[in-house]
């Protein structure tokens, strides 16, 4: 299988139960999917995050992430 790490920080790590997960690769928007399907705290956040793809910010849903690449996934913290 051809996966992708994901982290999850803060309110994100807390809706997830982890702090990272591997999955499937695929473009960001079919990943974040899966959570939101998955798990409903998990789907209330996604909405409200920033991601870092290999460091590198990332705006482009239809991204296709390459295996073995890092999502992190950034909830708004205090102050904006």
């Amino acid at each position: 299988m051809e996966s992708v790490q994901v982290r999850f920080f803060a309110a994100a790590r807390a809706a997830a139960h982890t702090d990272r997960l591997e999955v499937p690769s695929g473009t960001l928007r079919e990943i974040l999917a899966n959570f939101s399907s998955t798990s409903t705290d998990l789907g209330r956040i996604i909405p409200q995050c920033s991601f870092l793809v290999d460091s590198v910010i990332c705006h482009d849903f239809d991204k296709t992430i390459a295996p073995g690449s890092e999502i992190h996934v950034l909830p708004k913290f205090a102050g904006g």
